[in-house]
């Protein structure tokens, strides 16, 4: 009698030890948690711009959010969601890396997030890591790779269901060709980006493409103006977008008022840009990556420079901005 308890204790205690563990089960709530990670992220990027300690902390999040979903079960509305927000957080991380005018580390985030958003099936992601691809060509002076990307902003899915989607991608495609020289075709897809955007509205959009407000489409105008060599006029989208913009969003701010410095260098308003430089730069926090901008105010050194003007503050203003860029 005890030598038949003692097998059948000894054979269940076997049988206990060879199955596994029973997985964790992620839910909403570890799912909410990781978004609550993200929208941090996004809050840090709008005031720092592509500092690099963003773009890692976002690369990180994507991987932990990748790593739970390998070692958990999730049901197929979680797993989705969050194969989603990873290739969303990786995204955050190529759009720092194109903040800090580096396009080919940015390639290398997109790459990853072009099948995390597969694996998500969802058309908005798809859309982002698109519009995030198109900044890359534009970065790498391939305005011909930028306008096809622009293409398949506007034929998406996304851009189909929801006007703001449509309206981002034909302002794309207007920056897009009027860099390659096709101001009536430009100028058409910056009339159907207007178009769209006023029929935008009503649902709360995505965290990500909320920037994508008037301010912001003012802003973008004045590149497809100033790459048309309207200057006068890319000057007028960017005074309206400084006195709109949320003050919150310190990068767009200095980002914006350095094109207004460059804008007004263009047309020969030099001590004036000097000023608008100056004010730029103090915008930045001290941890600010944000390349695209100290770029841009070297392109305003540069125009300055070519007038050969000597005034004593202008000269100045030429030297002190060395030690920014």
């Amino acid at each position: 009698m005890r030598r038949r308890t003692f097998l059948a204790a000894a054979t269940g205690t076997a049988v206990a030890a060879a199955t596994p563990a029973r997985r964790s089960r992620l839910g909403l709530v570890d799912a909410d948690r990781f978004h609550r990670e993200y929208t941090d992220l996004l809050s840090d990027d709008s005031r720092l711009g592509g500092a690099r300690r963003i773009e890692n902390r976002a690369a990180e999040l994507a991987a932990r959010i990748q790593s739970s979903l390998a070692s958990g079960g999730a049901s197929e509305h979680i797993r989705r969601r969050m194969y989603r927000l990873a290739s969303d957080v990786t995204c955050l991380a190529a759009f720092g890396a194109i903040d800090a005018s580096a396009p080919q580390r940015a390639r290398l985030h997109l790459d990853k997030a072009l099948t995390l958003a597969g694996l998500a099936r969802d058309g908005e992601s798809m859309y982002r890591v698109w519009d995030h691809l198109m900044l890359t060509s534009s970065q790498r002076e391939n305005h011909a790779e930028a306008a096809a990307g622009a293409e398949v902003m506007k034929r998406s899915s996304a851009a189909r269901r929801d006007p703001l989607y449509a309206s981002l991608g034909h302002m794309r495609h207007a920056n897009a060709l009027a860099r390659l020289e096709q101001p009536a075709e430009s100028l058409r897809a910056l009339a159907l980006a207007e178009k769209a955007f006023g029929r935008a509205g009503g649902e709360q959009p995505p965290s990500w493409i909320a920037f994508y407000d008037r301010a912001e489409f003012d802003a973008l105008s004045s590149y497809v103006w100033t790459a048309l060599g309207e200057h006068e006029r890319a000057e007028f989208c960017l005074h309206r977008t400084l006195a709109a913009i949320p003050g919150d969003m310190v990068r767009n701010k200095a980002l914006y008022t350095a094109h207004l410095s460059l804008c007004q260098a263009r047309q020969g308003e030099v001590e004036l840009a000097c000023a608008t430089g100056r004010q730029a730069y103090g915008m930045l926090l001290s941890a600010s990556g944000s390349q695209r901008t100290t770029n841009t105010l070297v392109r305003t050194r540069q125009v300055i420079e070519a007038t050969g003007t000597n005034a004593p503050e202008v000269v100045s203003w030429i030297e002190e901005s060395r030690r920014w860029t």
